[in-house]
């Protein structure tokens, strides 16, 4: 490894430690460590009963379980054989700005600030969404690399999947929407549709991943229970949101059957500037063959050498009058020459 390419390695390990750090300040904020629990801030707009689509307390469990996966991502990418693999060079920024939008989040509900809330959590969700995208194209081997990157960061997607549809409903509640009703139920419904239909296309984006599924579904199940058994209470609500969670896991098994071929396509086989794999470039599953077969593109007709057409079996074409004259066709054997003709063969012409 070259110097320049220790440094560079070395900034990334440092850059995504330290988002690390301030990731863990803004969870001692959002936990009222050294701050203002998340339920009681923005003046309760973020509280489990708040409005119709906010989960059971219960649910953010789920945080415990990604903040120690986000701990073993971060000592992980400090040892040596996960340093520098070409998987981790285009995720690790990704990483690092998840946990940076994470804390920053914490930190603008401590002052109220719902609305701000309201586009962080969105840009996590897109930077989460992009990262999933990146592990599903450059897919690395090992249990661990399995359950601390595609496992932590899969169900942080899922839920945060959740989360954005309760932030947004809790900053309408909190500029004066009604928070129950006949036009919460309803708005509320349609909002559980799009988190299933979310789910589909993550789905077959990333091809079934059941680890983003799970954070959804968690979700969902929490958000059903708490409108059957809490306030504010809400049967339609409730089990729209049971049917919601199922229909995630059918969509995400169906994702789970598409060929892979039909995935790598709609990826558009992007390239993301991983440098150590030059000549894969454009595949964009770090250099696994395209596949091949009836519609399947060619991944080498722009590279291939064309190769020359064969020429039509039969006699000879009659020579372009427009062309240099054809050499005579000598006399069959035992024939006799021509009165005059010349037996010898042509000299070249004296200039």
């Amino acid at each position: 490894m070259s110097p320049e390419h220790r440094r560079v390695t070395r900034s990334r390990q440092i850059f995504v430690t330290a988002s690390a750090v301030f990731c863990v300040v803004g969870t001692l904020f959002g936990t009222g460590v050294i701050g203002t629990r998340v339920a009681e801030s923005s003046g309760g707009d973020l509280a489990a009963d708040a409005t119709l689509i906010a989960p059971a307390g219960t649910a953010f469990s789920i945080w415990s379980l990604i903040y120690l996966g986000l701990l073993a991502y971060t000592i992980r990418q400090w040892l040596t054989p996960f340093a520098d693999t070409p998987r981790h060079r285009v995720t690790a920024g990704l990483a690092a700005i998840s946990m940076i939008l994470n804390a920053l989040w914490l930190l603008v509900t401590q002052v109220g600030w719902i609305g701000l809330s309201v586009l962080v959590i969105v840009a996590l969700l897109l930077t989460l969404g992009l990262l999933a995208a990146r592990l599903l194209d450059r897919p690395e081997p090992g249990i661990s690399e399995f359950v601390v990157v595609d496992g932590t960061f899969g169900l942080y997607l899922g839920w945060v999947c959740v989360a954005v549809c309760a932030n947004i409903a809790a900053a309408l509640v909190g500029w004066g929407l009604p928070s129950e009703g006949a036009l919460a139920v309803t708005a509320t419904i349609v909002v559980l549709a799009v988190v299933v239909a979310v789910a589909w296309f993550l789905g077959r984006r990333l091809g079934g991943n059941w680890f983003v599924a799970a954070g959804i579904t968690w979700g969902l199940v929490w958000v059903g229970v708490a409108r059957l058994t809490d306030e504010p209470e809400s049967v339609p609500v409730g089990i729209a949101a049971l049917a919601a969670a199922a229909a995630v896991l059918f969509v995400t098994w169906r994702g789970s059957q598409e060929r892979p071929a039909d995935r790598l396509d709609r990826g558009n086989h992007r390239d993301y500037g991983n440098h150590g794999d030059h000549g894969n470039h454009g595949n964009g599953r770090g250099g696994e063959p395209r596949p091949v077969g009836p519609g399947a593109p060619d991944a080498t007709a722009s590279t291939r050498p064309t190769p020359p057409t064969a020429a039509p079996a039969g006699p000879d074409p009659a020579p372009s009058p427009a062309g240099p004259a054809a050499e005579p066709v000598p006399p069959p054997a035992g024939a006799e020459p021509a009165p005059g003709a010349s037996t010898e063969p042509d000299r070249p012409r004296e200039s």
